[in-house]
């Protein structure tokens, strides 16, 4: 059971956090879409299509219209007034001015869009900062509603997740997926005043183990008990024990490793802070602050 009283003592303790210094990158790559024939991108302002491999500006946007774009011959074509023109380049970036979103698959999204033309398909990748990546992320995965100290558990879970992960699916192009097989990313569409409260309340906070970043897997509910990783995967991992999860009564929903989602939220009901929640699914960590501009 939860040790209530190792978790009150730490309301004492003035948390120190550690400084890390990541590897220098200064944005992380979304996966939207990959390997698609098609895709339907707008933009809420103006937005510059730039050719990746000159820097030179193609075209411009208007706002608030669609646009097609498809694999044409190696390169990339757009539809504009009824016709495609071909872009004589493989890879764009689409900038937004003003601070504008971009839309693609019926969502609004911060940062640019990166197209690339791969064997004759697309791949759309959102390039942003890591904390308004984190800003999509937190209500993604987990209601709105619930306790603030959820949401801040789980934006410091979901950051050290994506650290830990940048890289992962390179072969595309990109780092994580948009979905749940990495972290559900919602855009700008999903975001919300409480959570983003959240991101901005835990900035750059993440939680390390032996001096790195963890992967700090969680999963909707673990049904009462979480599992270690060697009960679910190939090995055990230091910071990851089996605990009860204060979820019971709810049907186990994920690989049930690390951090249960309700049992966060169960636990932010009872009063415990976000790094009290944290420091109980994940055994043998400490938190650390990264440098929030490199990873802007």
């Amino acid at each position: 059971m939860l040790n209530f009283g190792y978790l009150l003592r730490i309301v004492f303790i003035v948390l120190a956090f550690l400084f890390v210094m990541p590897q220098p990158c200064y944005a992380i790559k979304i996966g939207l879409q990959t390997e698609v024939n098609k895709t339907y991108i707008g933009a809420s302002t103006q937005a510059e299509i730039i050719d990746c491999n000159t820097n030179k500006l193609i075209y411009v946007m208007e706002k608030m219209q669609g646009y097609e774009f498809k694999p044409y011959k190696g390169v990339i074509a757009i539809k504009v007034d009824g016709q495609f023109m071909k872009i004589n380049s493989d890879k764009i970036v689409i900038k937004p001015s003003d601070d504008g979103f971009i839309s693609v698959k019926r969502k609004w999204y911060r940062g640019h869009f990166k197209l690339v033309n791969k064997g004759n398909m697309l791949t759309v990748i959102n390039d942003l900062p890591l904390e308004e990546y984190i800003q999509g992320v937190v209500p993604a995965e987990m209601p709105s509603s619930w306790e603030h100290d959820a949401h801040k558990a789980q934006a410091i879970a979901a950051r050290s997740y994506a650290l830990a992960n940048m890289g992962k699916r390179a072969k595309y192009g990109y780092d994580l997926y948009d979905t749940p097989e990495d972290q559900a990313y919602g855009g700008a569409s999903a975001e919300t005043p409480q959570t983003n409260d959240a991101v901005s309340e835990t900035e750059g906070v993440v939680l390390i183990h032996d001096g790195k970043i963890i992967p700090a897997y969680y999963s909707a509910s673990a049904g009462g008990q979480t599992l270690s990783a060697g009960q679910v995967w190939t090995k055990d991992l230091a910071y990851i024990k089996s605990v009860p999860s204060f979820d019971d009564g709810i049907k186990k929903k994920g690989h049930g490793v690390g951090m249960s989602q309700y049992g966060a939220n169960n636990l932010a009901k009872k009063g415990y802070n976000a790094y009290q929640i944290l420091r109980y699914f994940y055994a043998n960590t400490k938190f650390a602050k990264i440098n929030p501009e490199v990873y802007k």
